[in-house]
């Protein structure tokens, strides 16, 4: 997020000498976007970051391609493809491309590793449950529907005050996540206009520095590739940082939606952006105020984007048969909309009650065989007339 934030201690200019009381040098590391040329944060440890005993590979298994899948229209529940695991390995791959990947996850277990995604940031939806996001930064309170947002490279862990019900919708991204241009000044500053602003926005609050020698394990994603790393120190050992890259949190309801006259379309919902991929959220809003209005979106045919929707909570206004937890997928170049009777009875209606969380992307999904397992085998039938 492109504002900047000071926690802890920090010394009076970059790139200087930094002195614990004994006289000894704190240990800067410059976490740094697009090379040197883009927003960045200066971090301040206790000891040197770089610290390993050993590095070895591991596996962990989120789902494989389903090669011969045929363009259609999708509707999934991703609860069948539940298994038991930690924030990291219990997730199961659903769709991707070369610019992003979505997961769903129900997570069973507590974790002591650390976690680093290094080359993707990572959007988690919370659907359920309730914790801390803890980084390098300091710690965040998690709550039900909050959006987490990690850019790479973040050295984290992600903790649940209980494992009973949690589920987590996680968006990884092969470029930087972004607050959407048009909703900030020329200062970076979010606009009277956006549907949210600073306000809403979480950062780490960061806690006392844990200086601590051992061995500690650090789970590193490189790609689909996974490296274990045995780190000396413990990560969370700094004195202060600055700057404007960090993990940050808002919560889904403190969006505040657009309403227009007649229907808006999707992208009057966005609510970040990376390369050729969008994430919309979709909220309790009013409705439409033209007197021959129809609510319910019309039939459209997405000529160069695929469109996913991850249902969260309320009553769908075009779907039925929808639960928390499912998913459609409406891809390029097959038109879909309301199911019969939605349009109609979308009539007259002047609020809905739904949220759900949507990503377009610009370049063709491939699909896994997590999606053969979970899908209904009846929705491209859903809206021929009973």
């Amino acid at each position: 997020m492109p504002f900047y934030v000071t926690q802890g201690q920090v010394p009076s200019k970059r790139h200087i000498a930094f002195e614990k009381p004994n006289g000894e040098l704190y240990r800067e590391e410059l976490f740094s976007t697009h090379g040197f040329s883009n927003i960045y944060s200066n971090k301040y440890h206790h000891n040197m970051p770089t610290k390993a005993l050993d590095v070895f590979a591991c596996s962990i298994e989120h789902g494989d391609t389903w090669q011969d899948s045929l363009i259609q229209n999708y509707k999934l529940d991703t609860k069948k493809a539940d298994r038991s695991g930690n924030f990291y390995r219990a997730r199961n791959k659903i769709f991707f491309n070369h610019d992003v990947a979505m997961y769903s996850a129900k997570v069973t277990e507590p974790c002591d590793d650390f976690y680093r995604n290094a080359y993707c940031d990572e959007i988690i939806f919370v659907h359920q449950g309730s914790g801390k996001l803890q980084s390098e930064y300091g710690e965040i309170a998690v709550k039900q529907w909050d959006y987490l947002v990690i850019p790479r490279g973040t050295i984290y862990q992600l903790a649940f005050d209980d494992y009973q019900d949690v589920r987590l919708f996680i968006i990884e991204s092969a470029s930087m996540v972004e607050v959407p241009k048009h909703f900030r000044n020329e200062y970076g500053q979010l606009l009277e206009s956006a549907p949210y602003c600073e306000r809403d926005i979480r950062t780490p609050q960061l806690t006392e520095a844990i200086v601590e020698q051992g061995e500690f394990p650090l789970v590193c994603k490189f790609g689909e590739q996974y490296q274990q790393t045995t780190l000396q120190w413990h990560p969370f050992d700094l004195i202060g940082w600055d700057g404007c890259v960090y993990p940050w949190a808002i919560n889904i309801t403190e969006y505040a939606p657009k309403v227009g006259k007649i229907h808006l379309p999707p992208s009057e919902h966005i609510i970040f952006t990376g390369h050729n991929f969008v994430v919309c959220n979709f909220v309790p809003r009013l409705y439409d105020f033209h007197p021959q209005a129809i609510p319910a979106p019309y039939y459209h045919n997405n000529i160069d984007s695929d469109e996913v929707l991850y249902y969260v909570d309320g009553d769908f206004m075009s779907r039925k048969g929808i639960e928390a937890a499912y998913m459609t997928l409406h891809q390029k170049g097959v038109p879909h909309g309301p199911q019969p009777g939605k349009t109609e009875a979308s009539i007259g209606k002047t609020e809905t009650y739904e949220y759900a969380v949507m990503v377009d992307t610009f370049a063709p999904l491939q699909l896994t065989t997590h999606v053969r397992n979970c899908m209904s085998q009846d929705y491209n039938r859903s809206w021929l007339e009973s």
